[in-house]
């Protein structure tokens, strides 16, 4: 993977995954926002994702709906504990009271949780490590 996201992105991932607002298919899901006023696709072949998410289209990255994918597929280990504890956030208003300072609001959403924090956040850092080791393509589009 050439661009790394924010590790923000999968906190986010994990609110999608407790909240459900994933719609899994073959070769393709439905991914529905936190705030549940976009929907989004994500697209696969082999180790090539893609997806209509502002992060991956615009900055390259791949945003919350792969990450998301990707736990699922079991690309990336997780701990159901720890997913079920970021039900019912909405990183979208987060993001905006914060101005995009993503440090912040994973400040505010884990002062909310009644769980140890520096679990949560070892748990986390470990899932990224790992996504530095995957080997998958992030694209606009998927070729034929």
């Amino acid at each position: 993977m050439e661009k790394m996201p924010p590790i923000a992105k999968i906190y986010e991932a994990y609110t999608c995954i407790a909240d459900k607002r994933i719609q899994l298919e073959e070769n393709r899901a439905l991914v529905t926002s936190s705030d549940g006023k976009k929907k989004y696709t994500v697209l696969w072949k082999e180790n090539i994702y893609v997806s209509n998410d502002n992060a991956t289209f615009w900055q390259g990255y791949p945003g919350y709906p792969i990450l998301a994918i990707l736990m699922l597929q079991h690309k990336l280990p997780f701990k159901e504990n720890i997913i079920s504890l970021f039900k019912n956030i909405n990183w979208h208003e987060l993001n905006l009271k914060y101005k995009r300072n993503y440090d912040k609001a994973i400040e505010e959403a884990l002062s909310n949780i009644n769980y140890d924090g520096n679990e949560i956040k070892t748990e986390t850092e470990k899932i990224y490590n790992e996504l530095k080791k995957l080997d998958i393509v992030i694209k606009r589009k998927l070729e034929d």
